[in-house]
């Protein structure tokens, strides 16, 4: 995926899958980490190709590197997905 030129729709299947795991899980949050750490990756990945991009499911950068910065430091509810390798 090419964030070149986004379009208001990047990353919106992202942030569909958090609503739709969120009803699936009773909107607990910490059930739903690997949708919502999509998203911010999905996020990241867009404004690093293009720090002057917006898209309409994401963050303002500075939101987004905060709010991943929390996650990192498991101050917040959900626990940071680490994938595996």
């Amino acid at each position: 995926m090419s964030f070149e030129a986004p379009s208001p729709t990047v990353c919106h299947a992202e942030a569909c899958a958090i609503q739709d795991c969120l009803k699936r899980a009773n909107y607990n949050e910490s059930r739903c980490t690997a949708a919502i750490d999509a998203l911010y990756s999905c996020c990241k990945k867009m404004y690093d190709e293009n720090p002057s991009a917006r898209a309409i499911a994401c963050m303002k950068p500075e939101l987004l590197e905060l709010k991943m910065d929390q996650r990192r430091r498991e101050s917040v509810d959900a626990k940071l997905h680490q994938p595996r390798r």
